[in-house]
């Protein structure tokens, strides 16, 4: 992986499945560390399942977030392409671009923040708290602190891909945000 420089920002101009499961992962996340800190610390169970829920997503390509959110009208722009049995939303799993990593990243930190608040410091509940409130920015907002910081060591990113110089490229839509803004 080549080191760059730049801003890595997703698609914004609609509300496709991955960027809704990043909102509603993060609002769950919100929720049930506010609970685990102020009602009873057994609710950092729910961030745990969310967790997991995302190292799935990662290593299996299913979402059942996603496959709810495919249910209500949502369409995917990381889902596999080729039909799956019965219609069902997979991620794309083919190669290790840089959202997945995302997915997994997110799932093994907070699982470990859940578990380190439960058995060492409820002070843990911090990270979560933040991990849920950079999600929803990221899925409000566009920009990420964990996927700038994957970009700049050079994961490739499949949402937004780079365009490169002298080769064009398609286009996500008429009305999709530049990959990358020059950070000078």
């Amino acid at each position: 992986m080549a080191l760059r420089s730049g801003i890595y920002i997703v698609p914004t101009h609609r509300w496709y499945i991955e960027r809704t499961v990043w909102l509603v992962a993060g609002f769950v996340l919100l929720a049930a560390t506010t609970l685990a800190a102020l009602v009873n610390p057994l609710w950092v169970l729910l961030v745990i399942a969310t967790g997991l829920a995302s190292i799935t997503v990662a290593l299996t390509g299913f979402c059942i977030v996603g496959n709810v959110l495919q249910l209500l009208g949502f369409t995917p722009m990381l889902g596999q392409s080729s039909p799956t049995p019965r219609g069902r939303y997979f991620m794309q799993t083919d190669r290790w671009y840089l959202e997945r990593r995302i997915y997994l990243a997110v799932g093994i930190n907070i699982s470990v923040a859940s578990v380190l608040s439960l058995v060492h410091s409820p002070w843990w509940l911090l990270f979560t708290g933040f991990v849920g409130t950079a999600m929803v920015w990221f899925a409000a907002t566009a920009y990420c602190i964990m996927a700038n910081g994957l970009y700049w060591l050079g994961a490739e990113p499949r949402l937004a891909p780079e365009r490169k110089a002298g080769r064009e490229t398609a286009p996500l839509t008429d009305r999709s945000q530049p990959a990358v803004s020059p950070l000078r």
